[in-house]
């Protein structure tokens, strides 16, 4: 269900729905985020800087399974990005691998191991590149470069920057057909507007969980992206709580710093609503589309409640354009593996991905090759 267009939620709603929503970090970040050892039997190819990255320190993990850490100008601090390669990768050296580049929800890290999900570290047949999205970046280029929280230049970090580096530094697939961007949560807004805005470099997009309505229509939605813009949930971490508890995004940043004023007054928000993945539905139309969502089990304070309305409504836009798209509303979880109950957490998604990646290999396998 929508929330009324007029004004913003109430502020204690809107923790209560941010407490909800960052039950990702609560959930993935009690794995511990330390560095794996290297395996014994291989490491990781070495990757060489450039398109403004540069890597700072060690490689840690695994031949198949690492991580390395980059800076850029194009966002401020040190970012880590998580790479997932096949296991015969090394032994094979003339195949080349389709892309996934899977999105992190907010206030996670691609530097937690909880991230690589099941289903993407067992399959042999693409690389996953999961990549920084800030605890709070809203994977878009914000409008405000000036704030406490420094240059934030999100897509132009993944787009220009990420993508061409992972396509020369490893024996990738480089056609639209052979690349998918998919995420959760923060990220699962990231991943349709990513494929909204290039179509020319994502020929299949996954939005699991997602916070897939912006538009002044939903204002719940918005408002949880305007919490986790103002630090509103650091309330609620407690005096020991600091830089890392879950509910603690950093600086607190105006509510303008990414898309201007979120409110609806002589349509002073028009850049949210530009934004907003349902008005930009028809922009899938080359793209094979999924979407998953549970109902947070009828409970208006597990945001999962409110992304089923959002995803819902991603779906019946490309019902009326015409647009197929994969959609799975699995309610309350029953059925939907054994660690989901409907809500916004970690069970669901694997589940999620578990029925999203054999389908993605599928597309892979049978794309025609493009440019």
């Amino acid at each position: 269900m929508s929330s009324s267009p007029s004004r913003l939620p109430p502020a204690r709603a809107v923790v209560a729905v941010l407490a909800a929503l960052l039950t990702t970090a609560l959930l993935t970040l009690a794995a511990p985020v330390t560095p794996a050892h290297a395996d014994p039997a291989g490491a990781p190819p070495p990757l060489t800087d450039g398109f403004g990255l540069t890597q700072t320190g060690s490689v840690t993990g695994t031949a198949t399974n690492f991580v390395v850490t980059v800076t850029t100008p194009e966002v401020s601090g040190e970012h880590r990005i998580r790479i997932l390669l096949p296991r015969d990768y090394a032994a094979d050296p003339n195949r080349r691998y389709p892309v996934f580049y899977f999105l992190h929800g907010a206030s996670d890290d691609p530097g937690n191991p909880g991230v690589a999900y099941p289903a993407l570290t067992a399959t042999q047949s693409m690389i996953t590149v999961i990549p920084d999205g800030g605890r709070r970046g809203w994977y878009t280029n914000w409008l405000d470069q000036k704030t406490a929280a420094g240059a934030q230049n999100w897509e132009n970090f993944h787009i220009k920057q990420v993508v061409p580096f992972i396509d020369a530094n490893l024996r990738t697939l480089t056609g639209r057909t052979a690349r998918a961007v998919g995420g959760l949560s923060m990220g699962g807004f990231g991943a349709l507007h990513y494929a909204q805005a290039h179509p020319d470099l994502f020929g299949q997009v996954a939005s699991l969980s997602g916070a897939n309505e912006l538009s002044r229509n939903h204002a719940v939605m918005r408002g949880a992206v305007v919490a986790t813009l103002t630090n509103a949930g650091a309330a609620l971490c407690g005096p020991s709580g600091g830089a890392d508890c879950a509910l603690n995004f950093g600086p607190t940043v105006s509510s303008d710093a990414i898309f201007g004023t979120p409110y609806p007054f002589f349509d002073a928000d028009w850049r949210w609503n530009a934004a907003d993945p349902v008005a930009n539905a028809d922009k899938l139309a080359r793209t094979g589309v999924a979407l998953y969502a549970g109902n947070g089990g009828g409970n208006p304070a597990d945001m999962e409640f409110w992304v089923e309305s959002a995803t819902r409504h991603v779906k019946e836009r490309l019902d009326a354009l015409g647009l197929p798209s994969h959609y799975v509303n699995y309610g309350n979880g029953t059925g939907w593996g054994t660690a989901c109950k409907g809500g916004h957490t970690s069970g669901c998604w694997a589940q999620d991905l578990a029925d999203y990646v054999p389908r993605l290999e599928t597309a892979f396998a049978t794309a025609v090759p493009s440019p």
